[in-house]
């Protein structure tokens, strides 16, 4: 492989040492994973499947277990390490910073310095603090500092308490994230953060959750339905009100069509049939999710995408990494 071919990979995962040793000491229980990981073995995973850079980011449950300081620390720490893998191997990893959020001024300082001193390619965002989604204005300050650099953001689900409760006998992120992205993403529709921040680029996991598939609900009701007589008055609701008289089927669809989505365990033409509706074709990305999903499931997804009469040659090739390289021209 030469050292520009190759798949971008958008959804790749990094479990550097300061994260893994601080999950193990927080003891968060079994329901929090530490996977195998060291750059030299994502670079084997990578040539097997013909990925030629990979843009890191850390999972759940991020850098906060409850202590501003040291969620700050440790957020510096990851990305103090990954600005170090990078320049290691500068053709092969790129990152999304880390962020001590809900620590809104150390969210806001740590942006400042991943993007402006360590040059990383972008921040990774999780879909909720403390049980609000993004969209919500209380993030609005971290948002306008994402904004005014015009940042890559990358947004992973997470563990909402709402979803922590259902108990399906099933682990939360083969349903729970899906929906959770979801949320994130009608709320960044909904609350006008989209057009307050309009130079934020925004990927969305796991083709969006089920944002492709609801997206006519959504847009149509909230055009139809919420935005007028007698439901602003039944639903007092902050969305409504402020949407009230000037929402549109069209105004919230192409807010949908401006996120960037990743195929990440998504790969199938069931998840394709509602993302092709909805989502612009040069804003699909591919994504492994590996290690935290296994290399079996890498395999799976690039065999998919590659089935016959799926995707054509032109597609292929535009979501394997011509799509990716506006947002990371870097490795061009």
């Amino acid at each position: 492989m030469t050292q520009t071919a190759g798949r971008i990979d958008v959804h790749f995962h990094s479990v550097p040492p300061a994260f893994r040793d601080a999950i193990i000491e927080a003891a968060l229980g079994p329901a929090i994973r530490t996977p195998t990981w060291t750059p030299e073995l994502s670079l084997e995973v990578m040539d097997r499947n013909g990925i030629g850079s990979a843009i890191t980011s850390i999972s759940v449950p991020g850098t906060h277990f409850g202590d501003d300081a040291k969620a700050r620390s440790l957020s510096r720490r990851c990305n103090d390490y990954s600005a170090e893998i990078i320049s290691r191997w500068p053709r092969r990893f790129g990152a999304f910073a880390a962020v001590p959020l809900p620590d809104l001024e150390g969210a806001c300082e740590e942006i400042r310095y991943a993007l402006e001193v360590l040059k990383l390619d972008g921040i990774g965002l999780f879909t909720s603090y403390s049980g609000k989604h993004l969209g919500d204005p209380g993030f609005d300050p971290v948002l306008e500092v994402l904004n005014d650099y015009g940042a890559v953001t990358f947004i992973h689900p997470t563990n909402h308490p709402s979803g922590q409760a259902v108990h399906m006998g099933v682990p939360g992120f083969l349903m729970e994230y899906l929906f959770d992205t979801t949320r994130a993403a009608v709320n960044l529709v909904l609350s006008g953060a989209m057009d307050r921040f309009p130079r934020i680029r925004f990927i969305l996991s796991h083709a969006g959750g089920t944002l492709p598939y609801i997206a006519w609900r959504v847009s149509h009701i909230a055009w139809r339905q919420l935005a007028e007589l007698p439901f602003t008055e039944r639903f007092p609701l902050p969305l409504i009100e402020q949407n009230s008289g000037q929402i549109s089927a069209e105004l919230v669809l192409s807010r949908i069509r401006r996120f960037w989505y990743d195929t990440a365990l998504s790969a199938g033409p069931q998840t394709f049939g509602a993302l092709n509706a909805v989502a612009d074709p040069e804003r699909v990305l591919f994504g492994s999710d590996w290690p935290y999903a296994p290399e079996t499931m890498t395999r799976d997804s690039i065999k998919s995408l590659g089935a016959p009469g799926f995707l054509s040659v032109a597609q292929r090739s535009a979501l394997d990494r011509g799509n990716a390289l506006p947002l990371f021209p870097r490795f061009a």
